[in-house]
């Protein structure tokens, strides 16, 4: 064995609840989980003392927006004053003005501003994020932006999965030609991030500002032409039959939800897609309409916690703040809210045979935490960061 991390208490995340599990003991061989167990029968191997704490797998932001040129604190002035989400976003700002200044980015520039925040959720103990490109809305910007998501991986110890969001919103060299732009993406950036192999999946923006759910399909076939998943921004704001959408095609994930009804939730339930629900933007423009919790549990469909980090809506890079936001905004317990950030959030990623829980045969992507339980990790904010993080069995700096 490479290393027998003895002295934890282990919630795997494997079973209900927190998984509690009754051994003291985890082996990794080969950036790998080889055995758990009590150290009394534990394998030979050099011996790392877990100082008693909680053994968790080690945390996943599903669902950010990382990579941009530039901030949207005026906007934040303007909404403050009265202004909606959607009277900025017509008047030309939103999306659009993070679009003009990530096309003037360089691919080093976008690097150098989007490190702060990528090291911000690592040193809350992710191990593990996926990065959305749409802010570029043309070829060459948004296969940059992808390009230097994937450098993000190797300048900090995470994993980095990246989607192509190129139906996010309509550039402006496209005012009112919405067919044509969806045309474009179609025939042009799905082909292009497909064959330089930077991206991991194609995401879209169903919404009344974003597109309908017809042009979104097209791109989801000439995602699936491409040999892409497909995920999906899906009644944030309105219904737009997008949650529907999303299981025909049997979507990894669908997110946001606040509007999605029971047809919606029965179909994603039928598909296997998981529910990214999102606190972070629901409190940043303070919405009243919460997502349907009980009707997704009781179609039980899987429940997953992202920080959605991105200039104008939810300018957050900490994952555990969304677990406290989980809770106490959406009425998630504790359990679940964890469980959002680690097992259901590697399904949400395609990566649920290799992460977001503590068996064999699993990524040795392990979080440790000063906690007397780890209902602690949810219930405070500020007070909490990881006394170790293993990543592939490595301990990180």
């Amino acid at each position: 064995m490479d290393a027998v991390l003895t002295n934890v208490r282990l919630a795997t995340m494997a079973g209900p609840g927190y998984g509690e599990a009754g051994g003291d003991a985890i082996a990794f061989e080969a950036g790998r989980i080889a055995w758990i167990g009590a150290s009394s029968s534990a394998p030979a191997g050099p011996r790392i003392d877990g100082a008693g704490c909680w053994a968790t797998p080690a945390l996943i932001d599903c669902h950010t927006h990382l990579v941009y040129a530039g901030n949207r604190a005026r906007e934040f002035e303007q909404r403050l004053a009265g202004a909606s989400y959607e009277d900025i976003a017509r008047a030309g700002g939103g999306i659009n003005s993070t679009v003009k200044a990530t096309r003037a980015a360089s691919e080093e520039d976008l690097v150098d501003q989007a490190l702060p925040r990528l090291r911000a959720l690592v040193e809350e103990g992710v191990s593990v994020v996926e990065v959305k490109s749409g802010y570029g809305l043309d070829t060459d910007t948004e296969l940059r932006m992808l390009r230097a998501a994937r450098r993000l991986g190797g300048q900090l110890p995470v994993t980095i999965r990246t989607t192509l969001l190129a139906l996010h919103a309509l550039p402006p060299e496209f005012a009112g030609r919405a067919d044509d732009y969806v045309d474009y993406v179609c025939r042009e950036m799905i082909p292009a991030a497909a064959r330089e192999k930077l991206a991991d999946a194609v995401d879209g923006f169903c919404e009344r500002i974003g597109f309908t759910a017809a042009q979104t399909q097209r791109a989801f076939e000439a995602a699936r032409a491409h040999g892409l998943p497909v995920k999906l921004h899906a009644e944030q704001l309105s219904n737009q039959r997008g949650a529907e959408l999303a299981a025909r095609f049997s979507a990894l994930s669908a997110d946001h939800l606040e509007y999605a009804d029971e047809q919606g939730i029965a179909a994603m339930a039928r598909a296997g897609t998981v529910a990214v629900l999102l606190p972070g933007a629901f409190f940043f423009l303070r919405e009243k309409q919460l997502p349907p919790v009980d009707l997704l549990r009781s179609h039980g469909v899987p429940i997953a916690i992202a920080s959605d980090h991105n200039p104008g809506t939810s300018p957050y890079s900490s994952l555990l703040l969304m677990l406290n936001m989980a809770c106490t905004a959406f009425r998630l317990t504790p359990a679940e809210a964890l469980a959002g950030v680690t097992r259901e959030a590697a399904r949400a990623l395609g990566m649920a045979q290799s992460h977001g829980t503590l068996e064999t045969g699993k990524a040795a992507d392990v979080a440790l935490w000063e906690v007397e339980h780890p209902s602690e990790l949810a219930y405070s904010y500020g007070t909490h960061r990881p006394h170790a993080v293993f990543r592939a069995g490595v301990k990180r700096a």
